[in-house]
């Protein structure tokens, strides 16, 4: 094989696909378009709602169960790292409301299977990273204090520590899953593409990207404080408004005609 054939077929598997220049309020637009899809599509919603309130009721189960909050740093940083996994159906929800159709649950649950390689690719990677983190987060306990009650001093190391190597990984993961579930659904493209893809679409939107990160940030921790059910209406809000976010920054050669 020629050695230009072998380059090409080399960059047509990890290409990068072009993304659009967005303002710090696209969003607040993204939410908005969100909140249009739940009035669409209600009981879909709800369905998936329910679905996800799960991942993080069992979280604060095993908080409650354990009596200790030790596990919350893992678990919610855990939480972010599985979810876009799971986001698929509701995408394909805005996507079908988007194109002018009526979304179905069996529609929806079959487009989870589009570009099984890719997804499957993706999940494993996601889990990967929480293995890792989960490792990481067992030696930072070391640095916990052993005593019964510990003063915010005895503690500096620990949560330090514990936000600094946290912090790096959700904005390793939010970079790497901003947008690539989304490419892999609508493109089937191979997961080096979706994922290279993502990376430099959050780098070239970086100050609309730290709006976004910080909006999601703030909705997950409504859905915790108030006992995970406010997640019931997060989790499809913030998949509709990621699917928008797509949309709105990774370019296609031909317009979609929707946003």
């Amino acid at each position: 094989m020629p050695a230009s054939s072998s380059m090409s077929k080399h960059h047509e598997f990890a290409r990068c696909l072009e993304s659009s220049h967005i303002s710090m309020s696209a969003p607040f637009h993204w939410l908005a378009l969100a909140f249009k899809d739940i009035a669409n599509a209600p009981i879909l919603s709800l369905v998936y709602g329910l679905i996800f309130t799960l991942i993080p009721a069992t979280i604060m189960y095993f908080v409650y169960q354990f009596d200790t909050h030790l596990v919350i740093l893992p678990a919610v940083v855990g939480f972010a790292l599985i979810g876009p996994a799971f986001a698929a159906g509701l995408y394909d929800v805005a996507w079908e409301l988007e194109k002018g159709h009526k979304p179905t649950l069996m529609h929806s649950l079959k487009s989870m299977f589009r570009n099984p390689a890719g997804e499957w690719g993706f999940a494993v990677l996601l889990m990967v990273i929480m293995i890792v983190w989960m490792r990481l987060a067992a030696l930072i306990h070391a640095l916990y204090p052993n005593v019964v009650n510990p003063s915010f001093e005895q503690l500096s190391a620990f949560l330090t520590l514990g936000s600094i190597v946290g912090g790096i990984l959700l904005v390793a993961v939010f970079a790497i899953s901003a947008f690539t579930p989304q490419i892999m659904m609508e493109r089937r493209v191979d997961i080096m593409t979706a994922v290279i893809s993502s990376i430099n679409a959050v780098k070239t939107n970086a100050g609309a990207m730290i709006v976004w990160a910080g909006l999601i940030l703030c909705l997950v921790f409504v859905g915790f404080i108030t006992g995970t059910a406010g997640f019931i209406v997060i989790m499809p809000l913030l998949s509709y408004a990621s699917w928008h976010a797509y949309i709105a920054v990774i370019k296609t050669k031909k317009p979609r005609g929707y946003e």
